[in-house]
């Protein structure tokens, strides 16, 4: 599906502590996605990865950028035969009704080959790609990867190439793995969820500095992304991370999205689990929430309410096996959020990040978020506490379609821990080529 956060699947059902993991889209994401959705944050409908965070986007590796032969698994029976002709055929079906819907504005051609939930996403997904300046999307390429069916559920991956044709007359084309969950409703199969679990890439760096003055000294371009800005280390067993932000002021001047947050996982691998705040500007305002996020689960709102230049507190600390405990506080008003969720980590790395959502296939635009500040930046890796400098944690800077920063780190400054993220005058625009994304 047109999608483009590997984390924007379904949205989460609410999180009860031990509850089994129930995170977004990374992703990425939908996540990371929100599931942020794309409309979701500019029209106020947040679902999916995060796919806030779906982009998505620190040194991931093209693990489908070489499209594997075309696999499917199939039984000897019959009627799994026949099953899995009937999951391709609504998947192919689906993707063929989301460009329709698309060039007709006619979202109820997407309904017949999707869950409720799902349809509601893919709903937001061609909002949010129509608010970004697309004239039009279009399937290029599917290649199957895999098909099993299990009873009443199914599961899919293709590789997709998807064109979005813009109202400037670029035109970007989007490869990306998908992974698709499907259920047998009253005889038909219809799709659930769509993860894309490879869309978070780092590109090595361009070199180009940031138009706007930064308040700390400018941290080197060596990693660049599309919707990641801030800090990534790697190099061990990463079972805590934290740190305190002040919650941007965004101008209400521009359409637009983001998402600051501290996560495990997912700059090397397709896991991760994050927590974080986020702003909305949908033409009528600012809009400021909290959520949390594991991939490929999409990333839901949290009760913690957070204003424009609170300071939040954010840890993800695992407890033991799969339990991880979430903890997030303002500290400017004493409110408090805590919950315990099972997740299955790689703990390969840890973050520290400025994002600019994604929802399906495409980036929400990057609002003028200004500056915002870390500090308090560490992790525990390998069993010991380490700040940001004692990490050897790497910057990222945000970038848009024409190789331009939009968002630009700073060095860490001498208390090894702290460092800002300032948004640039460059415009924020979908990458053309292969267009990264987060989680």
């Amino acid at each position: 599906m047109f999608e483009g956060d590997p984390t924007a699947t379904t949205p989460m059902t609410p999180l009860v502590p031990p509850q089994p993991p129930v995170r977004k889209s990374g992703g990425v994401p939908a996540g990371r996605l929100v599931a942020l959705g794309l409309l979701a944050f500019v029209l106020a409908a947040f679902t999916g990865r995060i796919d806030f965070g779906a982009l998505i986007t620190t040194a991931r590796s093209y693990l489908d950028q070489a499209a594997p032969a075309a696999r499917t698994n199939t039984s000897s029976t019959s009627t799994d035969t026949a099953a899995v002709a009937a999951v391709k055929d609504v998947i192919t079906r689906a993707n063929q009704a989301q460009a329709q819907a698309y060039s007709r504005n006619d979202p109820t051609l997407m309904r017949a080959t999707a869950t409720d939930s799902y349809y509601q996403e893919l709903v937001q997904t061609n909002q949010g790609i129509q608010s970004s300046g697309a004239q039009s999307i279009e399937l290029v390429t599917l290649d199957w990867v895999d098909v099993t069916v299990s009873g009443t559920t199914a599961k899919a991956t293709t590789n997709e190439t998807w064109r979005t044709t813009y109202t400037d007359g670029s035109v970007a084309d989007s490869t990306d793995r998908n992974d698709y969950t499907l259920v047998l409703q009253a005889g038909a199969w219809k799709i659930s969820a769509d993860v894309q679990p490879t869309t978070q890439i780092i590109s090595p760096g361009t070199g180009i500095s940031p138009v706007v003055t930064q308040p700390g000294t400018p941290a080197s371009v060596t990693s660049s992304s599309s919707n990641w800005s801030g800090y990534a280390a790697s190099g061990g067993n990463f079972t805590s991370v934290t740190a305190t932000w002040t919650v941007p002021t965004v101008s209400a001047n521009a359409t637009g999205a983001d998402a600051t947050w501290v996560g495990i996982g997912g700059l090397t691998s397709r896991d991760l689990i994050q927590a974080g705040t986020q702003a909305m500007v949908d033409g009528s305002g600012v809009a400021y929430t909290s959520w949390i996020e594991m991939l490929p689960q999409s990333s839901r709102e949290v009760p913690l309410s957070v204003s424009a230049g609170d300071s939040v507190t954010v840890s993800i600390t695992q407890q033991s096996g799969n339990d991880w405990l979430i903890a997030m506080k303002n500290n400017t008003t004493g409110g408090t959020y805590n919950v315990t969720v099972q997740y299955s980590s790689s703990n390969s790395s840890a973050e520290w990040v400025q994002e600019a959502p994604s929802v399906g296939r495409g980036l929400v635009s990057l609002d003028q978020f200004g500056v915002v500040s870390f500090s308090g930046a560490s992790a525990v890796r390998d069993g010991k506490a380490m700040s940001l400098s004692a990490l050897a944690a790497k910057a990222i800077t945000m970038i848009n379609g024409q190789g331009q920063a939009i968002a630009q780190p700073s060095t860490v400054s001498s208390d090894g821990s702290s460092f800002t993220i300032a948004r640039t005058d460059a415009s924020s625009t979908p990458q053309t080529g292969t267009r990264r994304r987060r989680p």
